[in-house]
């Protein structure tokens, strides 16, 4: 055979040294290739994205850190004099009213009772939330009783502590006492009456649907207005509740509505398997629903129960309707003062509302999904 056949011309007989790849596919020219400009569609949204930082986000910076005054005692410190001069956050504002912003107009003096009701309710939820701790049935017991009487002795007084009316309560402390009654009390409610829509007793069942549809019907100042003016006529003449009581009964109702649907929807995802097991095992039907039905929905329905907790948590601003001090009333009052005129107090305000209520719901909806995938025994498809 020649040597042209034996030693083919198409092969490498000499070694190649290693070469860098394209830049077109490698650094950083390959990666916005592929991850920002990989299709038309990509490309346009990518494009809208950067018009996006550049209209929004860059003012909102140059608003809230780069122009932003630090320091100073007063509104006349976040004014300038100088024409054409650009003047962001007032955060002095926020540094000065800061522990007004929390307890608003309860006594000095008195504070401790705020701060310790804090760390009480920090407490029974961590104890009720972070599954290595036990005892999750006197968790629940405390939640629902032991809490509640704690709070109400230490907030209002009486039994060796100076009374303070709940006219005095206001600002960061009534929106977490707002959005705890609420959320608490609406979970319970919820699931009676999400089991009373599908009980077969006409009249269990009629009243679960007229109160869900009635409650989910009207907006929610429409039922702090009702409970604010028109519950005093449903009750004895001798018990008159003040304003902050019935927002939180008219909030508990509310969300208790929306709370029904949420977990009827957990339950109906349950197969039926799952029922007629429970029959099967001889389970009476009180037996089934605590320890095969709700245990089941109340999973499936975690995504849409800590919905309805941030939307409430949201919804606590509406007290204001009904002359209830929340944190953003309380922010708001406060810059109009006359020690605070300033163009971008108010506005200040709100930034440290939005990011306080951001931070809380950001919390709750970590909790959940955490909660989920915790949860998540490998049924998913």
């Amino acid at each position: 055979m020649s040597d042209t056949m034996s030693s083919p011309s198409y092969i490498q007989t000499v070694r190649l040294e290693p070469q860098a790849a394209p830049t077109a596919t490698s650094g950083a020219i390959g990666w916005m290739r592929k991850n920002l400009f990989s299709s038309v569609l990509n490309a346009v949204l990518t494009v809208l994205a950067i018009a996006l930082i550049v209209v929004v986000v860059i003012p909102l910076y140059n608003f809230v850190i780069g122009n932003a005054v630090l320091v100073g005692a007063s509104g006349q410190a976040c004014t300038t004099a100088a024409a054409g001069a650009h003047v962001g956050a007032c955060w002095p504002f926020v540094t000065n009213r800061f522990w007004n912003f929390i307890y608003s107009t309860y006594p000095e003096a008195e504070r401790w009772r705020v701060n310790l009701y804090f760390l009480l309710e920090i407490a029974t939820f961590v104890w009720l939330l972070v599954p290595r701790i036990g005892g999750k049935g006197w968790a629940l017991l405390n939640l629902l009783v032991v809490f509640p009487l704690l709070s109400f002795w230490l907030l209002t007084g009486g039994l060796g502590l100076t009374p303070v009316e709940t006219s005095r309560w206001g600002g960061f402390l009534l929106t977490i006492v707002v959005a705890t009654v609420g959320i608490t009390a609406s979970l319970p409610l919820g699931v009676l009456f999400a089991l009373g829509r599908r009980s077969t007793m006409p009249v269990a069942r009629y009243l679960s649907i007229a109160f869900i549809e009635y409650f989910r019907g009207i907006p929610l100042i429409v039922v702090l207005f009702l409970a604010n003016i028109i519950l005093r006529y449903f009750l004895p003449a001798s018990w008159n509740p003040d304003t902050l009581l019935r927002a939180l009964i008219g909030m508990s109702l509310f969300a208790s509505a929306y709370m029904a649907e949420v977990i009827r929807g957990g339950i109906a995802a349950i197969p039926k398997g799952q029922f007629e097991g429970a029959q099967a095992l001889g389970l009476k039907y009180w037996q089934s629903l605590a320890f095969i039905i709700l245990p089941q929905g109340l999973k499936q329905a975690i995504p849409g129960i800590v919905n309805t907790f941030i939307a409430m948590f949201k919804d606590t601003t509406l007290v204001a309707a009904v002359a209830i001090p929340d944190l953003l009333a309380t922010i708001i009052s406060n810059s109009q003062s006359t020690d605070w005129l300033a163009p971008t107090v108010l506005y200040t305000g709100f930034i440290f509302a939005a990011s306080i209520y951001w931070i809380f719901c950001f919390a709750m909806s970590r909790y959940s999904l955490w909660m989920e995938r915790r949860l998540d025994t490998g049924h998913k498809r």
